[in-house]
């Protein structure tokens, strides 16, 4: 019975996600009858403000803003609620800055992508399909950890196997994805934030009242912390730094580091700008503005706040396991079965949101960056049927290839996204900004820029090479600056045209 309790309402989910799937796929036909990839990876332009908030913010709260964490945060204590606070600013940041820049030039071009942007501005087709390979590549990377998420919650709350979990919850989310398109990806993102805040609150009330109120809860920390700190062993959980042994486990240049890569290099992830020529107008982005920033803040601090209160319910974990069991325990074990039920889906819907995302952003790479480009260059008639076809073919293949890598993913969800999520601002961050709002960047910088820092920030990472304790977003990004301007003023200047129409304000 306590079983059928849990299952039922994560079985109603995932059957009203695909309903709505389906539902879109069928009112949207005729639209994309007319023009396929425009309504399949963008929607139409018809985002409202709240939806676009709501797409945004299930986009970037992924599986590790749910497990990782929050897991971290019961490791570690408050000063992990700090680091996590800094993605706060996130959707302020993408909608503020390039919001209208990217809107006015994807009417103004009839850009589709993200690529298709920077193609416009740089009239480079090595550019633009090294940026769309870049893009497959690390959106399979956190596609991976975020079905390796999904199926441990779902093996966790179900009793099935890791591999059955993954297969089941794989198949939920790259049907509806396939099927729908990206306006499916939208009202799905929506529901699943409005899931993950009530999740959130089902959480917190069962952690208070199984701690037996905050006074306890953080009696049991003080505790924690006061041991560790005479012991060496463990960590104080009340220090901003996080000290073991009296070494900071959260440095000072690390939290500068997460501001950039969680915060302000935020501008370089693709999946999160192309949000910006999805919406319909002026006041849908300035709402979107608000409601994301507010939702995005009550999720990251909520959630990390969460992990470390659950230390006064959940002592300890299994020697050996991983600190990403600790929400999942923490539902399973701690909470009545039908709310448990409801919260899991928290979790889950932040996998899900991501992963529809990526897809989306990831087929769109190949389908309307490459496949298309190159019909359109060559001058030849696209059929949208079979535009239609290629793209959910796409999708679908994108899906399951993440799934097969996921069989046997690496422990810590974090520090795969992290590591993707570096690599992507690399390559895309001085590429955007710098091509959007700098007349005199040009190809050549733009390729000097990505390829190099992104090749030094993969190189460092993979060798272990750290300057201090920064995250190695710090190298890929200045070495990305420097090579950027270098090859600006040596290159080729953009032609008169291309700026007039980025920079109108300029002649």
């Amino acid at each position: 019975m306590n079983a059928f309790l849990m299952l039922a309402p994560v079985f109603i989910f995932f059957i009203v996600l695909l309903g709505l799937g389906f539902y879109i796929q069928k009112t949207s036909s005729d639209a994309k009858a007319a023009n396929f990839s425009k309504e399949y990876f963008i929607g139409g332009r018809s985002l409202g403000g709240f939806v676009l908030a709501m797409t945004l913010v299930a986009t970037y709260s992924s599986v590790s803003s749910f497990l990782s964490g929050p897991g971290v945060a019961w490791q570690k204590g408050f000063g992990w609620v700090y680091y996590a606070s800094t993605q706060v600013v996130a959707a302020f940041i993408v909608l503020g800055v390039l919001g209208k820049k990217m809107a006015v030039i994807g009417r103004r071009f009839d850009c589709v992508t993200v690529i298709d942007v920077i193609r416009a501005r740089y009239n480079s087709d090595f550019l633009a399909n090294f940026s769309a390979l870049v893009i497959i590549v690390f959106f399979t990377t956190t596609m991976l950890g975020q079905f390796k998420g999904g199926a441990e919650i779902f093996s966790a709350v179900t009793g099935l196997s890791y591999t059955a979990g993954l297969i089941f919850f794989a198949v939920v989310v790259v049907l509806y994805t396939t099927v729908g398109g990206f306006n499916a990806v939208a009202i799905t993102d929506t529901a699943c934030a409005i899931v993950m805040l009530i999740g959130m609150f089902c959480l917190g009330f069962a952690i208070i009242t199984k701690g037996g109120g905050l006074e306890n809860i953080m009696a049991t920390i003080n505790e924690a912390s006061a041991t560790a700190v005479a012991t060496g062993e463990g960590f104080n959980m009340l220090s901003p730094t996080a000290e073991t042994g009296g070494v900071a486990s959260i440095p000072v240049p690390l939290y500068i580091t997460q501001w950039m890569l969680c915060g302000i290099t935020t501008l370089g992830l693709p999946q999160s700008n192309v949000r910006c020529l999805s919406y319909k107008d002026t006041k849908s982005v300035h709402q979107a503005m608000i409601y994301g920033t507010i939702v995005v803040g009550a999720m990251m601090v909520g959630m990390h706040m969460l992990g470390v209160l659950s230390r006064g319910v959940l002592l300890s974990i299994p020697e050996g396991a991983s600190t990403d069991t600790v929400v999942p325990t923490l539902i399973t074990q701690y909470m009545h079965p039908f709310l448990a039920g409801i919260t899991i889906i928290g979790p889950l819907a932040a996998t899900m949101s991501t992963i529809s995302s990526l897809l989306i952003a990831g087929s769109s790479a190949i389908v309307k960056d490459i496949y298309l480009h190159s019909k359109e260059a060559k001058n030849e008639e696209v059929d949208q049927k079979v535009v239609g076809k290629i793209s959910i073919t796409v999708t679908a293949i994108m899906g399951i290839a993440a799934v097969l890598l996921a069989l046997k993913p690496p422990t810590i969800i974090v520090w795969i996204n992290m590591f993707s999520f570096g690599g992507l601002q690399t390559a895309f961050f001085w590429t955007l900004v710098l091509g959007l709002f700098w007349k005199k960047a040009n190809s050549t910088g733009a390729l000097l820029g990505s390829i190099g820092g992104l090749a030094l920030y993969c190189i460092t990472m993979a060798v272990g090479f750290k300057i201090s304790t920064f995250h190695n977003i710090i190298i890929g990004i200045v070495s990305g600056l420097i090579l950027f301007i270098i090859g600006s003023y040596i290159g080729k200047a953009t032609d008169d045209k291309t700026l007039r129409e980025f920079f109108p304000e300029k002649y």
